[in-house]
């Protein structure tokens, strides 16, 4: 099996050996990557082996008992490769599929409003903002100050709530102080 993982996901054989120590876990890994496609098998992977196993670890539960479905991770996991949530916007969700609060991640990022905003207008606007609000950050940024370019990517997330594609942020916000 685990030489399937390597061969067939294109796993690590780290992680092939990690999801293959268990049966359970190698039949949730599986279930999971059948609804969210092999192209999301490395995703499906760290998801199971990290959040998952930290969660069910922490709550003293095994697998077999997880209140998250393999559907639902799926589901999770391809909200994330759509770009409808960021990685960290993903684990408030997960948490949230984990507490009950929703039957799918979907229904959990239209009830809360978690949809990533990737509208390069909006979010143009929100780093044209944060950079006349910040000329201090800019002027150390010009000056060489790497931290300060961060700091104004984190005033953009904060202003857009955490739901700004990080990798449009950092592209527009490199694009407007270079310019």
């Amino acid at each position: 099996m685990r030489e399937r993982f390597v061969s067939e996901f294109g796993l690590s054989n780290y992680d092939a050996t990690t999801l293959t120590a268990n049966s359970e876990i190698a039949a949730f890994f599986q279930s999971t990557v059948a609804i969210a496609g092999k192209q999301n098998a490395k995703p499906c992977a760290n998801w199971v082996m990290v959040d998952l196993a930290a969660r069910l670890n922490k709550d003293g539960k095994e697998i077999s008992e997880s209140p998250v479905s393999a559907a639902q991770l799926a589901g999770l996991i391809l909200r994330i490769a759509d770009n409808t949530i960021s990685n960290n916007i993903a684990k408030k969700v997960f948490e949230a599929l984990w507490n009950g609060e929703g039957a799918t991640a979907d229904a959990i990022i239209d009830q809360q409003g978690l949809k990533q905003i990737t509208d390069s207008g909006a979010i143009e606007t929100l780093v044209d903002d944060v950079l006349a609000a910040n000329p201090a950050n800019v002027a150390e940024f010009k000056a060489g100050k790497e931290k300060a370019f961060n700091a104004l990517v984190g005033q953009v997330m904060k202003a857009a709530k955490g739901k700004a594609n990080p990798q449009q942020v950092n592209d527009l916000l490199k694009q407007k102080l270079a310019g």
